[in-house]
């Protein structure tokens, strides 16, 4: 009699600690995976703009105009 009671406790803590905790905690785990990806990808793809953005602006400020330049310490 105490045998099948205390099988019976048994099974009862172990469902509510596999339902409880250990489902749960797997899916949240499983979320958390695949909201880490998504983040992961939008930065890469946020670096690959920036990194296009700062480009273009070097190669168009690398001709420099001699003749604007006036030595103001001949000035008087």
């Amino acid at each position: 009699m105490f045998k099948i009671i205390g099988e019976l406790v048994f099974v009862y803590i172990l469902y509510k600690v596999i339902f409880d905790f250990v489902i749960p905690l797997y899916n949240t785990t499983k979320q958390m995976k695949g909201k880490m990806t998504d983040f992961n990808a939008k930065m890469q793809e946020q670096q690959r703009a920036h990194a296009n953005t700062t480009a273009e602006p070097s190669k168009k400020s690398s001709t420099v105009s001699k003749g604007d330049y006036i030595d103001y310490e001949d000035v008087k």
